[in-house]
């Protein structure tokens, strides 16, 4: 058995990575800004300082900006815009979560969004997670192993007995730098637990 399993959020547990998009395609159109399937790796499994930060370089100069704190509010608010109209469950999310609290595995969310956000879609999952790290717990968001480290910390199990379970290539690096056994993946769904033990 893995000594404990950790979950991203957007785009893992939860189908809400189309909606980020939007919201930060809306913020984007503010700035001046057209987002691309070029902005994806600043967009996709990234925190929103990252986000707001990549947003403000690639706004025109004669553009009224802001600074990097108001975007990212801008950010924060219009992804929970999206959220509060609907958002689906990603597909063996729920028998997963299940089989992991019958076999009593510690689980832990280590999701780029803010607490905030991850507040509005816990809810949903219907599941206790042990410990949830948000963007606010480290210094330094994914790609960099610090919130996967502090997850594993935090649950006292070492990161090469943990498995990690992500969507984004920002959130592979980073749970991957920190040591973890890495699930990818995909919009088919996540795997069972006996998938799980297959690999830890």
């Amino acid at each position: 058995m893995p000594a404990a399993v950790l979950f991203d959020l957007d785009g893992t547990l939860v189908d809400t990575e189309p909606h980020w998009w939007r919201a930060t395609a809306t913020v984007a159109r503010g700035l001046g800004v057209d987002l691309g399937p070029d902005d994806e790796p600043d967009v996709l499994g990234r925190t929103v300082e990252h986000t707001a930060a990549h947003l403000l370089s690639r706004a025109p100069r004669d553009h009224d900006a802001g600074d990097a704190g108001d975007t990212g509010d801008a950010l924060t608010r219009a992804f929970a815009g999206e959220l509060a109209h609907s958002f689906d469950v990603m597909p063996g999310a729920t028998p997963l979560l299940r089989e992991l609290t019958a076999a009593r595995i510690p689980t832990a969310l280590v999701t780029a969004s803010p607490r905030s956000i991850a507040a509005l879609v816990l809810p949903r999952l219907g599941h206790r997670f042990d410990e949830v790290v948000a963007a606010e717990d480290t210094r330094r968001g994914k790609p960099h192993p610090d919130p996967y480290l502090e997850a594993a910390r935090r649950l006292g199990a070492h990161p090469s007995r943990c498995v990690a379970l992500e969507d984004s290539p920002a959130g592979v690096t980073a749970a991957s730098t920190a040591g973890c056994h890495v699930v990818v993946v995909t919009r088919t769904g996540l795997p069972t637990l006996r998938e799980i033990r297959s690999i830890a």
